[in-house]
């Protein structure tokens, strides 16, 4: 037990001790596995800390998480350039690369269909919530998201109207919207882009602030 102990320890102290050109060296030579271990303990930890109370069954998340960070990790070792501890840069992908997954679980079973169907039912989209809003604020709110709705379905065409309201107002990844609608990411974007041009004309036909409503969708 004491040995066990002990090696544990003497384990932590190998990774908080390591440069970066040892973490560097260990990842790339002989001994590989072993440190790429050591590396997964250490971003493990990381998510951990980062997601704790955020996320149901967090060991089991985070050791699924880290996996997929570790592969990020091992393709851009070129790119390290120590401008920080390589712990902390390792730590930084293995977070944006757990939010984009978790994002993803979140609409994994949610069809584009209910979405669309949720939004077209007058829920006020997500993009226009304000936090504490003033009782005038809100109104004034309440009435663009209206006016976008409208606009939203007498302008754009139905594929144009499923992508907008997953993607700007449900905040659905773009990747995972792609994937939906059986598209790739640059055919989606200009998809987008297109039906954010179609409502700007209609908004300023108007006589609306194409500004301010385009603001809200993210055109900004």
């Amino acid at each position: 037990m004491f040995s066990h102990v002990l090696h544990a320890g003497y384990r932590r102290f190998l990774v908080r001790g390591r440069t970066n050109e040892e973490w560097l060296a260990g990842l790339r030579g002989p001994d590989r596995d072993r440190v790429i271990g050591d590396l997964r303990a250490v971003i493990v930890r990381g998510l951990k800390v980062t997601f704790a109370g955020r996320v149901r069954g967090l060991d089991e998340t985070a050791e699924d998480l880290a996996q997929d960070a570790l592969i990020r990790v091992m393709g851009n070792l070129d790119s390290f350039r120590g401008e920080s501890r390589f712990t902390t840069w390792a730590q930084r992908i293995a977070v944006r690369v757990a939010y984009t997954e978790l994002r993803r679980r979140r609409w994994r079973d949610v069809s584009l269909h209910e979405v669309v169907e949720r939004h077209e039912g007058g829920r006020q989209p997500d993009a226009l919530a304000d936090r504490g809003p003033s009782p005038e604020r809100e109104t004034s709110r309440k009435m663009m998201a209206e006016t976008l709705r409208g606009f939203i379905v007498e302008e754009l065409t139905e594929r144009q109207r499923g992508a907008m309201v997953a993607v700007m107002f449900e905040g659905m990844p773009l990747e995972e919207a792609a994937r939906r609608m059986q598209t790739n990411r640059n055919a989606l974007y200009k998809l987008l882009h297109d039906a954010r041009k179609k409502l700007k004309r209609r908004i300023e036909a108007e006589g609306l602030s194409a500004k301010e409503m385009l603001e809200a969708l993210g055109d900004g």
